[in-house]
């Protein structure tokens, strides 16, 4: 099924002479085509004047950003999905290739934003102590009194911040450690190359420990956990995906959401962990879960409990980030949630990614600050659904 754009909104002059131009600045890219668009430039404002108050919050998508955001997403030729929720509704959704709006997607390492609510339930529920337990009870029988010793430190705060210290599993470890017979042994043997809560050192065994101390914790395999804390609440299928050689759910990798889903679970984040009135995340581990607690080496990337944070034009925003171009992207202030689904097999990945942030930054988010003419109603979505 494919979702076809029925536009509303402004109607303003000049409009569809914008689009051509953006729509043929985007043809035949494979990547974005150049600097950001901005319709609105040249209208240049004199230092002398007073700036005007805020203006009042806005509702709904702007009609011109929103068509020119799906025309240049749509000529990336390994993005498959684009929904963009406004006000806790879908309010323009379109697959362009792939198994479509309702077909399962590898979201890749947005698996370890899952696994990171998952671990705030558990929480909660009294399973686990806190994001400052240490972690080695759960693991003393796969390490000697030496390294026990050193690892001593390491807390469950540590994993969903990526800063175990340990020696990554992800990069050109990535294939030894799954290759391996125990991912769990390799994971927590790795040697220490950083103290624990210093340097980020992003690595899919910290994640797949913490699916590894789920599993221990509640008694119950990581999948059936998630399908009752989260996937019943969100109304959402969650199928089984990939374990490793003793059975443990992957954590961090191989989750399967459909891209509904994925804007399902960006809301979540974004009202606060309630879901129809009922709290299914705790208010105060999302609130945690979204604090500053390291960057990336280069300094760009902010990154809390399995979240990368961050702006778009000034407007904080968070975001889930899969290899390949799986993202989920939160706008708080802008009631904004967005999903991409992507080829994840492709691996000139940095391109892609840089031109759906461009999308998201310089296109739907100002569809978002400008806003439609009118208010949405229930029936009166920028989509219509059609079938075949």
């Amino acid at each position: 099924m494919r979702r076809v754009l029925e536009l509303r909104g402004r109607k303003n002059a000049g409009s569809l002479s914008l689009l051509l131009l953006l729509a043929a600045q985007a043809a035949g890219c494979s990547d974005w085509p150049g600097e950001a668009i901005d319709p609105t430039a040249g209208a240049g404002a004199s230092s002398d004047v007073i700036e005007p108050p805020p203006p009042p919050p806005t509702v709904g998508l702007d009609s011109v950003y929103l068509k020119a955001a799906f025309a240049t997403a749509e000529q990336l030729p390994r993005l498959r999905c684009l929904v963009v929720a406004r006000h806790g509704e879908i309010l323009a959704e379109e697959c362009f290739r792939g198994p479509g709006l309702d077909g399962y997607a590898n979201v890749k390492s947005v698996s370890k934003s899952v696994i990171s609510a998952l671990v705030g339930i558990a929480i909660a529920e009294g399973y686990l102590e806190g994001a400052d337990q240490p972690i080695l009870p759960f693991f003393a029988r796969y390490l000697s009194n030496d390294t026990a010793t050193a690892k001593a430190r390491i807390t469950i705060g540590h994993l969903l911040s990526m800063q175990s210290g340990l020696e990554r599993t992800s990069g050109n470890n990535y294939g030894r450690w799954v290759m391996s017979n125990d991912w769990v042994r390799f994971a927590i043997t790795r040697p220490l190359v950083a103290d624990p809560g210093g340097t980020r050192l992003y690595s899919t065994g910290n994640t797949h420990l913490l699916s590894a101390i789920l599993t221990q914790a509640t008694g119950r395999s990581t999948w059936e956990y998630a399908r009752e804390k989260l996937a019943e609440p969100l109304g959402i299928r969650l199928p089984r995906w990939t374990t490793d050689p003793q059975g443990i759910f992957f954590g961090g990798n191989e989750m399967l959401l459909t891209p509904r889903a994925m804007i399902r679970f960006g809301e979540l984040y974004r009202t606060g962990g309630v879901v129809d009135g009922k709290q299914v995340v705790p208010s105060g581990w999302v609130a945690e879960s979204l604090q500053p607690r390291t960057r990336s080496r280069s300094g760009r990337e902010r990154y809390g409990y399995s979240w990368f944070l961050g702006d778009f034009r000034g407007h904080e925003m968070f975001y889930a980030w899969g290899y390949g171009g799986q993202y989920i992207f939160v706008v708080p202030d802008l009631e904004l949630t967005v999903a991409t689904t992507s080829d994840p097999d492709d691996p000139r990945t940095a391109g892609h990614n840089q031109a759906i942030l461009r999308i998201v930054e310089d296109l739907i988010v100002p569809a978002a600050e400008l806003g439609a003419s009118t208010t949405p109603t229930p029936d009166s979505n920028l989509l219509t659904a059609t079938d075949g």
